[in-house]
């Protein structure tokens, strides 16, 4: 396991925000954590980074002691925020430079890990630019190659695609797939987007009411193949959209070439979306 956790808590003027919370996260996994607005996603995430402290409960990361290895957790962990972490008026490879320094990486070991970086999230065009120029996606991904500059075993990711385009997004799902099958990244992934972390999680905890309520496979809890049935004046074709949009995107197009009369067109439900509201209640979270 790269993540264990027993029996934690953490209250804020004597509220309790999360109550003999218990989660194993298996190294090598993207793992989905959900919950409404003030469940206690941010502040779990917090105390797993040594941003805040937790009141008590028993914490171990990939074998090491949470209290008294504090600094060798460090190094093998980022923490990739969703507000935007580096200098606006600095350019790309400046703040990747900046930041690279402050873990210590020098000379070659430097030079190398920050074009390690510019290259898994497609930074090139941008590496002479000012930060305050870039679009929203391109920000999100100069924050994720800031939090690969010390090649962590473990990443988590709050919200990383709020306020982008659907292109942007897309992008940053499949960086952070790659990551996790070509570097077995363990990732830990926070978003409200459900179709996000129905794509790309192995694994799936719901967060409400300061415990976790639900934790389980996501095969499991999603047992149905995703289908996008369109219907066309005299046939009915039946999409699979389990692992990518684009067959479906592909369909259109072809669809719109041959000059086809698209009669109705049934999205597939919202499987997980639908069973979260369930668990957590529909009722606001202010």
């Amino acid at each position: 396991m790269s993540i264990i956790i027993k029996d934690l808590n953490k209250s804020y003027n004597n509220v309790p925000i999360l109550e003999n919370l218990c989660l194993e996260i298996k190294t090598g996994s993207v793992f989905g954590l959900l919950g409404p607005n003030g469940a206690g996603k941010t502040t779990l995430v917090s105390i797993l980074n040594h941003l805040i402290l937790k009141d008590s409960g028993n914490i171990e990361i990939y074998g090491l002691d949470f209290e008294k290895q504090k600094n060798e957790i460090k190094k093998i962990s980022s923490y990739i925020p969703q507000t935007y972490a580096f200098y606006p008026n600095l350019t790309s490879y400046e703040n990747l430079e900046f930041f690279a320094a402050l873990y210590g990486l020098k000379s070659d070991k430097l030079k190398k890990q920050i074009s390690y970086c510019i290259e898994a999230t497609s930074l090139e065009k941008f590496i002479n630019k000012r930060a305050s120029t870039y679009s929203g996606g391109v920000k999100r991904r100069l924050n994720i190659a800031i939090g690969l500059l010390n090649s962590p075993k473990i990443i988590y990711f709050d919200e990383p695609t709020v306020g982008i385009d659907p292109q942007s997004r897309k992008y940053i799902l499949e960086v952070i797939k790659n990551l996790n099958k070509t570097q077995d990244t363990t990732i830990i992934y926070t978003s409200h987007y459900m179709e996000e972390v129905e794509y790309l999680c192995d694994e799936i905890a719901v967060l409400d009411k300061n415990k976790i309520i639900l934790q389980e496979k996501k095969d499991v809890l999603v047992k149905e193949k995703s289908i996008i049935e369109v219907e066309l004046d005299n046939q009915k074709i039946d999409v699979d959209i389990s692992n990518s949009y684009d067959k479906f995107l592909d369909l259109m197009l072809e669809i719109k070439s041959k000059n086809k009369n698209i009669k109705n067109i049934n999205f597939p439900d919202k499987k997980l979306e639908k069973l979260f509201l369930s668990l957590t209640k529909e009722d606001l979270r202010d």
